[in-house]
């Protein structure tokens, strides 16, 4: 029998109202230990479950708040135990008192994601269904919180139970070979095994290689916008964020560390960077402001390269080149021509000259705005959807979004292309059914169905008290 816990559920803090929870086989005992139908005396409350319980939380004689408690009969709960949950008002005093109240009773202070492990202990939930919960209660936007629902629901759980399940018929029907090796027979056939593989194997691929969207949305999307002085990146993040955050001024070298805000476009988070513009310099804070914009270019997953349509040809192609030396294959590089306002003519025609130039070696696309009036935002927007494969947001595929989750399918699909590999040169059985079973371990690992206390320590410990 595991002992009761309690927990403040809400934030820390004051508020209107509050919620207190109790697990555990001693949840109904406890509550009614303390749970009157008036605030004077004590008067039984018939405890029922799925119902809301008006009355007064009381302390021997003394009334401590007046509450709504509900009542969950196991395994009809969260936890899948008994389970009570009471809203009293959210003064921090009434929240403490009432709390350790429930500790002198009996329970004990949950620790870090306690009720929801018990969830996954007891069957509720699988283990990536747990961490769906973790990242629904931290998502910023609609697509992070769409992939935490998904998730959360059993969408990806019941992908990777379809794959364990025809894995798992092969390998017993291999296995089984083993135990006739004298009459030299097969049970599996190789051929229908090595479909399966190939199929399974490009299924996996497909959710490694959302990882990168999907981590991205999860953690927002960061996008550097960098470029020399005065070609006007404060005054595009001040543009999209629509707000003056950032100093604009005709001195070059304003900006001189860097500043970082979110905006969301259609759902999706978008953490943009504004860095110090890059120059030839002898002020020693300047040059170290321009060393982080190098920094972040390295970190971001979009780069907006700003060019001022009056610079010379050679100026602006010159830098396009110097910023596409250092962007990497999983990077975006999207060149902006800037001011339009002053001569929409002259910024279409550098901007041509861009797309035709060559010079990047990348997919960069090429925008022309005015971050001054804000004519061509719409434009550099669709750019940043598109560049974060939205569309595939709007699709029922499975997107992968932890990193956990991430590195098992890695080790699955590698154990599973040397299966395929064994096939083709036709290695014995034995040595099929090695490859398939860690498949089936990495597999399993994501959902809980193989698993061990330092996963489960290490996943728990990051949610917070009372979920």
């Amino acid at each position: 029998m595991e002992d009761t816990i309690a927990a403040i559920s809400t934030p820390s803090g004051s508020g209107p109202i509050a919620l207190i929870r109790l697990s555990g086989d001693q949840s109904w005992k406890i509550l009614n230990d303390v749970f009157s139908g008036t605030p004077a005396a004590k008067t039984e409350v018939p405890l029922e479950a799925g119902r809301v319980h008006y009355g007064w939380i009381r302390d021997g004689n003394q009334a401590i708040d007046e509450v709504l408690a509900t009542a969950f009969k196991s395994p009809k709960s969260y936890t899948g135990e008994d389970m009570v949950e009471i809203s009293c008002h959210g003064s921090v005093f009434i929240q403490q008192e009432i709390l350790n109240l429930m500790i002198r009773h009996g329970a004990r202070v949950a620790q870090p994601g306690e009720f929801t492990r018990r969830a996954f202990q007891n069957g509720k939930i699988d283990l990536s269904q747990a961490e769906g919960i973790s990242d629904l209660i931290s998502s910023s936007g609609r697509a992070s919180h769409r992939l935490a629902m998904d998730q959360m629901r059993g969408g990806f759980s019941d992908e990777l139970a379809r794959i364990r399940r025809e894995l798992l018929n092969f390998v017993t029907l291999i296995e089984l070979e083993l135990d006739f090796s004298e009459e030299d027979v097969e049970f599996a056939d190789r051929s229908r095994l090595s479909l399966l593989v190939n199929e399974i194997i490009a299924h996996i691929g497909k959710l490694i290689a959302s990882f990168e969207l999907g981590n991205a949305i999860k953690t927002g999307v960061p996008v550097a916008i960098v470029g020399e002085t005065n070609t006007g990146k404060s005054t595009l993040l001040n543009a999209l964020l629509k707000e003056e955050r950032a100093i604009v001024s005709d001195i070059a070298g304003t900006t001189r560390d860097v500043i970082e805000d979110q905006i969301h476009l259609e759902g999706i988070e978008f953490r943009f960077i504004d860095t110090a513009g890059i120059r030839e310099t002898h002020d020693i804070i300047e040059n170290i402001g321009i060393e982080r914009s190098y920094g972040q270019i390295s970190k971001a997953r979009i780069i907006l390269l700003m060019t001022d349509h009056r610079h010379s040809g050679k100026q602006n192609f010159d830098w396009v080149k110097k910023i596409s030396s250092h962007v990497r294959d999983d990077q975006h590089l999207v060149i902006i021509v800037n001011k339009a306002d002053t001569d929409q003519a002259s910024a279409e025609a550098m901007a041509e000259k861009l797309r035709t130039s060559n010079l990047t070696g990348t997919d960069a696309a090429v925008v022309i705005l005015s971050a001054k009036t804000g004519a061509g935002l719409t434009d550099l927007e669709k750019i940043l959807l598109d560049k974060v494969q939205f569309r595939l947001l709007e699709s029922s595929d499975i997107v992968v979004t932890n990193a956990r989750h991430y590195e098992a399918l890695t080790r699955a699909q590698q154990a599973l292309h040397r299966c395929r590999n064994g096939l083709d040169q036709r290695i014995t059985a034995d040595f099929l059914s090695q490859d398939i079973r860690e498949a089936l371990h990495y597999l399993g690992e994501i959902t809980g169905t193989i698993s061990t206390d330092e996963i489960l320590e290490n996943i728990f410990k990051n949610f917070c008290i009372g979920k």
